[in-house]
This record gives C-alpha cells, structure tokens and sequence, in this order.
C-alpha cells in the first residue's frame, strides 16, 4: 500500500513540477521573448486597425561600468489626424486645437476643406498629456492615433557612427553608420509574432532558435559615451580654433580592435538630420574617406626596417638635408642637413631623409610588403558601410622615389581607421587588429552573440619596443621640447603634416596641409590609442602646433576617467 502511495504521490508531483516548467516558459515567452509585441498589440486601440506601430531594435552605448546607454531607441506619442467631413465647425476646432498644440492656421483650414479626405493629419509627435487633453475635449471628426518613432538621446553625440533611418526610394531602413551596417539585426518584422508555445517547445530547434525572422536583436557597441563626448568637445575646439574644413578623431583599445570613441566635426544633430541642406555631413570620412597621412608613418617604416633586420635603433645615417631620386628632390622639412645622426633623430625630428634611408636598406620589395601587411591597401573589417580600400599603387611602382616617399607618408592613401589599424601594430606587441563597434548582439529570440575577431602576426614584438622607446622619447624630449611629457606615464606619440595633393593640376598645394597625430599608453601595455587629424588648418604649419596639447588633454581625460595606475 505504501508503495503504491508514494508512487502516485511521485506521478502528482511530477505533473505539477511539469505543469510549472511549461507556466514559468509561457511567462518567459510572453513577458521576455513577445513581451513587447503584445505590449505593441494593446497599443493598437489608439490606432487603425490596420496600422503597425513602427518597431526597431536599439543601439547600446556602453560605459565604463559595462552599463547600457541608449544611443538609438524608440519614442512614442501620438497623431493628431482630423476627418473633415465629420467636423461642423471648423473655426471652433482650430480654437481648441491650436490651445494645446502648434498648428499652422491656413494648413488647418486647407486640410479640413478636403471634405473626400477621411484622414488629414494635422500634428504628429504629439507628447501623451496632450494627446489626452484633446481627447478629453471629444471634438467630433478628431481622432488620435498612437505613433512610435527613431530616436537617438545624444542627438549629435557619434553622428556618423550611429548614422539614422531613412527612406531609400519606398523603402524605410537604415541609411547611414551602425543603422545601416546592422539594419538586417535592427528592423524588425511582424510575421511570426503570435507562434503557439508548444509549438516553438516541440518543433525543430534549430528551425526554431535559428529561423531569419529570429535573427533581430538589439546591438551594443563598445562606444564609450563620456569619452566619445569628451572627443567631440576636443574636435570642436581644434577645428574651431584652427578654422579647419574638417577635424575627426578614433580612439580605440589597440590590443582587441574595440572603438571607444569615433567623433567627425562638423556634425549634426540625427533627430533633425532632414533640416541639413549638405548630406555630406553624414558620410563618415573616418572610413569611407582616404588621405595622405604624413610623417605619422614613419614610424611604421623604422618598425619594418628594424624587423628586417636592415637597421637598429641605434644605426647612424649622415644627413645632408636632402637626396635626389629619379630627378626629383627629397627634403627634410626645414632642408637642413644634421650630419651624422641615429634612428633616434629621425624620428625626434622627423627626417624624411632618414626613412628614405631605413627603405634603402630594407629594399623596395620588402619594404612595401612590411607596409602592405599592416594592411594600408586593404579594407580593416570596421563594421560601418561603404569602407573605403587604401591606394596604394606607388608600392608597386619600378622607381625608388615612390617607395622613399612612401616612407613618410606621401603618395599613399588610407583610411583613418586603417591608419588606425596600422599604428596599433606598434601598440600591441605587432598583431594586425580588427577595429569594431559592436560588442554584442542581443537576439529577439533570447539568445546573444558576443563579437569575436582574428588577429594576425606581423611583427617581432622586440621590434615593436625598439620603436615604443623610441616614440616615447619623442613625447619626453622632442615634442615640444618635452613640455607635453608625462612623469609618470610612459606615452608614445607622433606628429605628421601631409602636403594635400592638388588633383586638377597634378602635384602639392604649397600652402595646404592635413595635420595628424597619434600616441598610445601606457606604452608597454597599451590599452588606449589616440588618433587625431584636422583638414586644411589655417595660418599655422605643423601638427606639432594644431593637435599636441589636443592629444595631451585626451591622454590626461583617459588618465583621470579610467583611472589608469602610473607605470613609471
């Protein structure tokens, strides 16, 4: 007898122990996974009964505390939409509409004279205390219906990162920045909301989990929102002061590729992106433009030199200010020659003779295949839309001259953000990076997906801390006279002034130039590379004067944000 009790008292408990497994599912599947398309479909009495609300996965920013910040999210409200022919008095419906919200008068009485027109909106974006105040009014022929919209908080905070939606021909999506990169993880569908539970429990998993309709999710990015602030405010004054064209800067984690901040000045404000007049200001030229970038490579050329094993960082060179090549003459910035001087100096005092001297006995072969493996012609992998590749021609050219120009930054072309993934060889002990946004993806389905990267080996980490001493010399002694000098951080640094090309007569402009600068710390164990450039600066010649205090007030903000321990 006893025996036969405790099996039934097991089979009950094994019921209601199944019975809770399928509620405490159900209430996952309603309240987690389709809490926010039920949520939507109790919206719907404020709506036609044919209209979807609009619907999109958000973008996360990410702090320093790992916390979410909503860089792109939905915002609802209402619409404000008159019948006209349901409408006696028009004069007294104007009066009290126009008492709680903005209404142009001669719009109003336009659309409610289409008397055929069952639907004229006449206020959209309307905050919920209004929209309850006009309907409490219960005016005949005014309706309201519920509306949702993209909305990004920071308003101008990573404009051209995050990019916005848009309509491309009838088509509503992303257009621009992670909008658009990640538009296929970020819009979202209305097939499949109302699936049976059961259903989903015992039909194929991978068909299930796995389906495309299921692949929409939420993004959260590794930008850090009081750095990219920071960044931006930095920008402005640069490009403010300097009147530039144009002023930008990444600063990016040079050991795993994550961007913590990627700032374009001028910027705009993505909730009133229609107001621009230009759309150029929402192309991201961080990545889909290419530059001249200058002296900020020579440092790579010294590192493939060293890694050759063509010099050391103690090899000598005698400098006569100047050397011909194919009848043309290369100089050093001032034309003066030094004499007799180490690896050191060409880098403390930016010798285009000396990296011309570092290709000479790298060879032009091996030379350009060092640069071509730190990816310079490549596109980086970024994800954002429209990368452009780097140009990169004059690496393949038969003369020495376009391999000795090649070798402080003249002649070839890249990105900033392969620019960027080049200098960070020098930051990490030599491995060629991936840069990325996006950290993590958060399915609809429940599921997440954390972003994973390759790095490649291209450099012997022994030539990567040659040429780190070497960079950090610069920054004690070279850089201003050592004023910008760290006492107790070790921070490499560079500084480059490019001639900009001019592409209708061939050659240089004399007096136009792009400045640039880059710098990582600590710069043993680099966990932050900075990367500035400004365009066309006015009334002053070199990088040293426009973006050195920049760059040393960015390194002091991550110091004190981060709160990064001494390692010196």
């Amino acid at each position: 007898m006893k025996s036969g009790l405790l099996i039934r008292i097991r089979i009950i408990s094994g019921i209601v122990f199944l019975v809770a497994i399928i509620l405490l599912g159900r209430l996952y599947f309603v309240q987690i996974m389709h809490g926010e398309d039920f949520s939507n479909d109790a919206d719907r009495q404020y709506t036609n009964a044919g209209q979807d609300l609009y619907n999109r996965g958000s973008i996360f920013l990410n702090d320093k505390d790992k916390r979410l910040v909503s860089g792109a999210t939905l915002r609802s409200g209402f619409t404000i939409a008159i019948n006209p022919k349901n409408i006696v008095d028009e004069e007294d419906v104007y009066k009290k509409l126009s008492a709680l919200i903005e209404i142009d008068q001669d719009t109003f009485f336009l659309r409610a004279g289409k008397k055929a027109d069952p639907y004229e909106e006449i206020a959209k974006r309307v905050d919920p205390d209004i929209a309850h105040a006009i309907e409490d009014l219960d005016l005949d022929g005014v309706s309201i219906y519920k509306d949702r919209w993209r909305f990004y908080p920071g308003e101008s905070l990573a404009a051209q990162t995050l990019g916005f939606v848009g309509f491309i021909g009838d088509e509503f999506s992303g257009r621009y920045g992670l909008e658009r990169y990640y538009n296929d993880v970020l819009e979202r569908s209305s097939d499949g909301m109302y699936v049976n539970f059961f259903a989903e429990i015992f039909a194929n998993i991978n068909s299930a989990v796995f389906k495309k309709g299921n692949r929409s999710g939420d993004v959260v990015v590794s930008i850090e929102p009081s750095v990219q602030l920071f960044l931006e405010n930095k920008l402005a004054e640069v490009n403010d002061k300097w009147d530039s064209k144009q002023t930008a800067g990444v600063i990016v984690n040079p050991q795993n590729g994550e961007i913590y901040a990627m700032g374009v000045y001028p910027s705009f404000n993505i909730n009133k992106f229609h107001k621009e007049e230009n759309s150029s200001v929402f192309v991201n030229p961080i990545v889909e433009s290419v530059y001249e970038m200058g002296s900020i490579i020579k440092p790579l050329t010294m590192v493939a030199g060293i890694d050759a094993g063509a010099v050391t960082a103690t090899t000598t060179y005698n400098d006569r200010g100047s050397i011909e090549l194919s009848d043309y003459t290369i100089s050093n910035f001032d034309g003066k020659a030094r004499g007799v001087v180490p690896m050191q100096e060409v880098l403390s005092q930016s010798l285009n003779t000396g990296v011309a001297f570092v290709v000479e006995k790298t060879g032009n072969k091996r030379f350009a295949d060092y640069m071509l493996s730190f990816g310079i012609g490549d596109e980086t992998g970024v994800d954002l839309p429209n990368e452009s590749a780097g140009l990169v021609e004059n690496l393949k050219s038969p003369r020495d001259l376009e391999y000795a120009t090649a070798s402080f930054g003249q002649g070839i072309a890249m990105t900033p953000i392969a620019t960027v993934r080049a200098l960070s060889v020098l930051a990490n002990g030599g491995k060629l990076i991936t840069p990325h946004l996006a950290k993590k993806i958060k399915y609809t389905s429940g599921l997440s997906k954390t972003m994973t990267f390759v790095d490649e080996t291209v450099l012997k980490q022994e030539s990567v801390e040659d040429v780190t001493r070497m960079l950090v010399e610069v920054v004690d002694e070279a850089l201003l006279g050592g004023k910008v000098k760290f006492d107790n951080y070790s921070v490499a640094a560079k500084t480059g002034t490019a001639q900009i090309a001019d592409r209708e007569n061939g050659g240089y402009y004399e007096d136009k130039f792009l400045h640039s600068f880059f710098g990582y710390f600590p710069a043993y164990d680099a966990k932050y590379l900075i990367f500035l450039y400004t365009i066309e600066p006015q009334e002053v010649r070199y990088a040293s004067q426009t973006l050195t205090y920049p760059f040393a007030d960015t390194v002091q903000f991550l110091i004190n944000y981060y709160e990064v321990p001494p390692d010196r």
